[in-house]
């Protein structure tokens, strides 16, 4: 499919086996991306091929099996490593964007000293806050926040104001999952390293609906996960720069990442595998690498376009339920997702209403309490969308949105 052409969502429906389901008698609305996406056909048979002819442990055996699991693989390692623009030994394969953010976390923990300073937003995922919190409060550094203002947008003098000499990290959310905000991480990256300060991206909500260059954005370290990109779940990344990498003390140490061991000392691995200790989520990858296939079959270009589309005729359509109240900027500064409330009414409720007419969304504090607190509120509704989701599926969310207010006669 060529860039720059509105997707067929009718037709990637078909390659969706989960999409035929019905819940409580109604054809499925999948709206709850943002957590995770649903699994095309091919990469479920990948999965599948791989128990069912080489499941083998990699780098390790030189039968058959084993050199063909080592193959795919390394194959998977490079078509991850190529859909981002990175150097192959700069991926690393984690089990999610968590654990790829607390491996740099702790990678980086002995180049910081007291009063060094670590500059992340208000918008942060838990994955991009709670690490940095504990890493600040065991090594007595100071741990500042960018603001945002009412309309869920990084304030550009906050971003000056806390990112400073005195700035060792800046870590910052691509794409806010609860906002959906777009932030303008080349820029920010700028800043930061103006003042000699490293910048780390959170892309779990970016990659998925957004080309991604990291050779562009020239940032130090890129996480994301497999599960939000039509992945399997147990399968993330983490980019880093080469000289960062080498640097950096492992995550984690026992078999795989070592080249050799006496009973004196240890020396590590080459780059990538130098952080990849253990046998590692072998079936996962090679379902990551399918996803990619799927992802550039589509082109992210195609991707961005459907995403957007979508979003903006949500947002129009939500917007003229008066009782609905919408987080985050206008329709053309956001990425696909928007959490809401309906005045009166608990996200749960509104939940659970549309669940019964077999609409799936998210409701909770999308685990960002802080910037639920900021907001002033203790859950919000959240609508997300991707490459199978049509305009149909959004005039049933409005409908059922509407059944929620008549129900409780919000006012």
């Amino acid at each position: 499919m060529p860039e720059t052409r509105l997707l067929d969502a009718e037709k990637i429906r078909k390659d969706f086996p989960i999409l035929k389901r019905k819940v409580n008698g109604k054809p499925l609305v999948y709206l709850d991306n943002a957590a995770t996406t649903q699994k095309p056909k091919v990469v479920i048979d990948a999965l599948k091929h791989y128990y069912e002819n080489y499941n083998a442990n990699i780098h390790r055996s030189i039968h058959q099996l084993g050199e063909e699991a080592t193959a795919a693989y390394e194959l998977a390692h490079k078509k991850v490593s190529d859909f981002i623009n990175a150097a192959f030994e700069e991926v690393i394969f984690t089990k999610s964007t968590t654990e790829s953010l607390n491996l740099v976390a702790y990678s980086l923990t002995s180049s910081l000293k007291e009063n060094d300073e670590i500059a992340i937003s208000q918008m942060e995922h838990h994955s991009n806050f709670v690490p940095w919190q504990q890493l600040a409060l065991k090594r007595k550094l100071k741990l500042k926040f960018i603001e945002i203002d009412s309309k869920g947008i990084l304030k550009e003098d906050s971003i000056k104001q806390n990112i400073t000499k005195k700035t060792k990290i800046v870590s910052v959310t691509h794409v806010s999952n609860v906002l959906g905000t777009i932030n303008d991480i080349k820029k920010i990256g700028e800043i930061a390293h103006e003042n000699n300060a490293m910048l780390i991206v959170d892309s779990a909500q970016g990659i998925p609906h957004i080309p991604v260059n990291v050779k562009n954005i020239d940032c130090d370290f890129l996480a994301f996960s497999g599960h939000k990109m039509l992945g399997p779940t147990g399968i993330g990344a983490l980019y880093g720069k080469k000289e960062m990498l080498e640097k950096m003390e492992p995550f984690l140490y026992g078999g795989e990442m070592i080249r050799e061991v006496t009973f004196k000392h240890t020396r590590f691995n080459e780059l990538p595998w130098k952080f990849e200790a253990g046998t590692p989520n072998i079936a996962q990858a090679i379902g990551l690498g399918t996803a990619v296939d799927y992802l550039k079959k589509i082109g992210m270009k195609n991707v961005m376009q459907h995403d957007k589309k979508l979003t903006e005729y949500a947002f129009k359509r939500l917007s003229e339920i008066k009782e609905v109240e919408i987080y985050g900027p206008e329709s053309n500064k956001r990425s696909s997702l928007i959490a809401f409330n309906v005045e009166g009414v608990h996200a749960h409720d509104v939940s659970a209403i549309l669940d019964s007419n077999g609409i799936a969304i998210r409701a909770g504090h999308h685990c960002a309490m802080p910037l639920a607190s900021k907001l002033g509120i203790a859950a919000s509704a959240r609508a997300s969308f991707y490459v199978y989701n049509t305009k149909e599926e959004i005039d049933k969310l409005a409908e059922g949105i509407f059944k929620v207010v008549k129900i409780f006669n919000a006012k």
